[in-house]
Formats: C-alpha cells, sequence, structure tokens
C-alpha cells in the first residue's frame, strides 16, 4: 500500500483542483491520500458523496505557533462535519484574511501596489497565504522568483512574516482530537529547531493530545529521516509519511514521493 498523507490542491496553495490530484493520485499508483490544504477541507467538501479513483483520508494542515515559531499540524481522518472541525476553519480563515491584510499593508509600504487585491486573485477563492503574494510579486515584476520573493519578503523574520495571528499548539491540537481525528507534527525538520528543542516541542505537542510526527517528509537527506525517527520512538509517537506535494515539476516533493519510511515504526494508518 502506498499512502501519501500530506499534499494541497487548489484549495489552498497547490497548482492542481481536486479532482485534478486525485487523477494524479492514480497515475503515481497512491492507495490511500489525504489533501491537508492549509487552514480548510474545502477539497474534501468538493468531493464528498463522489465516487472516488482511490481511497480518500480526511485532511487538513492546521497553522499555529509555539515559542514564536510558526508550526503546522496536521488532522488525520476526522468527522469532515464536525462542529470542531468547522470551529476550526472558521477560526483560521479569519486569521488568515487579518494576517492577509497586514502582510499587505507591509509590503505596500516596500513599494509593491495593490498586494492584496493581487495575492487574492492567485489565491482564486481558495485559502490565502504567503505563496499566493509571492506569485503576485513575480507575476508583476517586484521580485524574480518565488525563492526571491520568500528570501527578502516573506520568509522567516521578513517584513511578510505575521505569525502572531495563530492560535496555541494546544487549542489546534484539541480542535482535531474533538473532531475524531489524529493530531499529526508536521514536517519536523523544517523549522530549523534544535534536536532538544524539537524533542520539548514534541513533549508539549503530547501534552495536548498530539498523536503522531511525520517522519518523512518529501525527499530527505538519510540523516533526517533517521533524526526524526529517533524522535518518533522515543516519544511513542505514530509514524507518518507524506509528499507535501504543491505542483508538478517539484522533482523533491512529488505525489507519492518521500523517502523510505522505517518499517519497524508504528504508522498512523494502522488508526484509520
Amino acid at each position: 500500500m502506498l499512502y501519501d498523507l500530506h499534499c494541497h490542491s487548489t484549495a489552498s496553495d497547490g497548482s492542481l483542483n481536486p479532482a485534478e490530484l486525485l487523477s494524479l493520485a492514480v497515475d503515481q499508483h497512491i492507495d490511500c491520500l489525504a489533501i491537508t490544504d492549509h487552514d480548510t477541507a474545502a477539497a474534501h467538501h468538493t468531493l464528498s458523496g463522489q465516487p472516488l479513483p482511490v481511497h480518500l483520508i480526511t485532511g487538513i494542515e492546521l497553522s499555529c505557533q509555539w515559542r514564536g515559531v510558526n508550526i503546522h499540524i496536521v488532522g488525520l481522518n476526522f468527522a469532515l462535519n464536525s462542529d470542531a472541525i468547522t470551529t476550526a476553519v472558521e477560526n483560521q480563515q479569519q486569521q488568515r484574511q487579518k494576517r492577509a491584510e497586514t502582510i499587505a499593508e507591509k509590503l505596500a509600504k516596500l513599494g509593491l501596489e495593490s498586494p492584496l487585491e493581487g495575492a487574492l486573485k492567485f489565491a482564486g477563492g481558495g485559502s490565502i497565504g504567503r505563496p499566493h503574494f509571492a506569485r503576485y510579486m513575480v507575476d508583476c515584476g517586484f521580485v524574480d522568483d518565488m525563492k526571491q520573493a520568500f528570501k527578502k519578503y516573506l520568509g522567516a523574520g521578513k517584513p511578510g512574516d505575521v505569525k502572531q495571528l495563530w492560535p496555541t499548539v494546544p487549542e489546534v491540537t484539541q480542535w482535531i482530537r474533538d473532531a475524531e481525528g489524529i493530531p499529526v507534527l508536521a514536517h519536523p525538520a523544517k523549522y530549523k529547531l534544535t534536536y532538544t528543542k524539537l524533542g520539548t516541542l514534541c513533549d508539549n505537542f503530547i501534552e495536548a493530545g498530539g498523536q503522531g510526527i511525520e517522519v518523512s517528509s518529501g525527499l530527505q537527506p538519510a540523516t533526517v529521516t533517521q533524526q526524526i525517527t529517533r524522535l518518533c520512538e522515543q516519544k511513542q509517537l505514530l509514524a507518518s509519511a507524506g509528499s507535501d506535494f504543491h505542483q508538478p515539476g517539484q522533482h523533491w516533493a512529488q505525489l507519492g514521493t518521500y523517502s523510505p519510511l522505517p518499517a519497524h515504526l508504528k504508522t498512523v494508518w494502522q488508526h484509520f
């Protein structure tokens, strides 16, 4: 069985709509897929009630903050129409709108014209985030490419990095648990924390009801997989894996592609 429990559609910052994503999953021989858009479950509502070519698990990637660091928690296999997920999405979308307005104000002061309108155009009605600002900045020639947009304006510590609006790890974790889902700490290596701090984050996450960790996120160095595997074992967390797919052409995050997950680990899908 091939699982991919972390990917994105046009409902957030992916380039394929939910139906196209499922079609690609078939081409990639994926057996079980979780669409985990940022702070929205819209893709799952779109697909609800339709015959599906692969086994689809409900998923969402919720933003939160921990000690000033922007953390993402994936919720898997939750009740789609639960009050808890409805509340979570409503809260997160309100915060995303406020965050987008704050980012736009900052970018406008730096000379970017109509940043909010431009980003909304690229969001296409989906969950708005920094990548949409980046795409607009490239489109209007403000930067050369997405990489430069994040390096100069949108990355950690830059003017467009606004994180203080996000809820806490316990709040987000509780939303997922209340919806009978499994909370999973997403791509832990991306937070650039020391192993000790990452361990403390895991402890806080577990105290809040967290159950899993992405041991493998896309193609990553073997040393990273080994480090997260050790953490997974030490903290007795369930192992998850996903590509973090956003768009075709990114070889390190192609749908269904991620570094091998150690076979001895207890996995989240054993609890679906």
